[in-house]
């Protein structure tokens, strides 16, 4: 890659489906400083475009993303700990981004998802997995924490603590069977059909309401971090309240009744 070229190519493959692709195949998509960047910057834009309905992320080549770049981890040891601090806080505000986007994000998961590619992974709603997909938890082989860019917070809420601590502690690689068996992966499907299905998916979350999608994203994150069922059920009933005064979900009803496919206008 020249400085020029964006390491994270950006398409719209169908009506409000944007594809965002890792783009450095040679390096299985090892993630950069300007990497992090280009995802940060994709995501504030994609948070201001009432247009787009869904994320897909993939990578390009044979891998998802094996992790912070090696050569610029080697820079690692010399830098102040407010430089490192700077240098991880803008990789975290990247993965923050995209995980806070009121779409829902797939990740079609075509190879290796190592270090912050887990992270990555991990960011979003729905995984979807080639059978060479694996996910390594690579930061304690390297003398680093596994309590990086959210893993040590979303990985015991998808596969239960017990698991999370075994994959983390041991830095182990799970195959994409034992993902699908474990609930990391929502399912494994064949290598040449994974990003057609991931854009079946988005394709199906684009023909529900704007509005009802982004309440039921809103409602399933947010009832992770509470800590009551009453909290989370109080919650759920403002949003319903809310929704039922949408011109969408009157919409909705209607063309359920008379068996006719829905207009959505995101009112």
């Amino acid at each position: 890659m020249t400085p020029d070229q964006p390491t994270v190519v950006v398409t719209r493959p169908a009506p409000g489906v944007v594809l965002a692709t890792l783009s450095r195949p040679e390096r299985l998509n090892a993630i950069t400083v300007g990497m992090f960047a280009e995802l940060e910057e994709l995501a504030a834009s994609l948070a201001r475009d009432e247009h787009v309905r869904v994320l897909v992320l993939t990578g390009a080549g044979r891998g998802f993303s094996s992790g912070y770049d090696l050569d610029e981890a080697k820079e690692l040891p010399q830098l102040t700990a407010m430089g490192m601090l700077a240098r991880q806080e803008a990789a975290a505000r990247a993965l923050v981004g995209l995980r806070s986007l009121p779409i829902p994000v797939v990740a079609a998961v075509n190879g290796p998802a190592a270090g912050g590619g887990f992270s990555l992974a991990l960011a979003a709603d729905i995984r979807l997995a080639s059978p060479t997909a694996t996910f390594v938890a690579s930061f304690v082989r390297i003398g680093l924490s596994a309590g990086d860019l959210g893993l040590s917070w979303l990985l015991p809420r998808v596969i239960g603590s017990g698991r999370a601590a075994e994959i983390t502690l041991t830095g182990r690689a799970v195959d994409a069977a034992e993902a699908e068996r474990i609930g990391l992966v929502s399912r494994v499907v064949p290598a040449e059909s994974l990003l057609e299905e991931a854009l079946a998916t988005a394709a199906a979350i684009v023909g529900n309401s704007p509005s009802g999608v982004r309440f039921s994203k809103r409602a399933l994150q947010h009832n992770l971090e509470i800590g009551s069922y009453a909290a989370a059920v109080e919650y759920e009933s403002r949003g319903q309240a809310l929704l039922s005064r949408t011109a969408d979900m009157a919409e909705a009803l209607d063309a359920f009744l008379n068996r006719r496919p829905p207009e959505f206008t995101g009112q």
